[in-house]
């Protein structure tokens, strides 16, 4: 079992930055790949970045490619989603997820947080 709570949502301006973390339980948070996704309102939740267990590969939704980096520190029990040139767009809830391989598919991960409200003013 891995228990998951994002942290450091709110309201930020068109251009600016957030950085979300996801604290994870349990002494086998280095054996599990970590995603990120996010839902805005009637849509359905989306793949944003993943990132393998060691670290090592990251993935990106094309959206967010060049704006967004994923990070995890296993010392730590964390995974971050550092979000700058933040646009109106990118309102949504955040959603860390714990899985085995780093895809973009909901489905393959087992663990989810609570997830974390973030958004942009235009």
């Amino acid at each position: 079992q891995v228990q998951l709570v994002e942290s450091g949502g709110g309201l930020v301006q068109a251009g600016g930055s957030l950085r979300l973390s996801c604290a994870a339980s349990g002494r086998t948070f280095s054996s599990y790949a970590m995603g990120w996704f996010r839902q805005a309102p009637g849509k359905e939740r989306e793949f944003v970045a993943a990132i393998s267990q060691n670290g090592g590969s990251t993935y990106y939704t094309d959206s967010v490619k060049g704006r967004f980096t994923i990070s995890r520190d296993n010392a730590k029990n964390t995974v971050y989603l550092q979000m700058n040139s933040l646009k109106p767009e990118d309102t949504a809830v955040y959603y860390c997820a714990a899985g085995r391989v780093p895809l973009g598919t909901p489905t393959l991960y087992a663990y989810w947080g609570q997830g974390t409200q973030v958004t942009v003013s235009s």
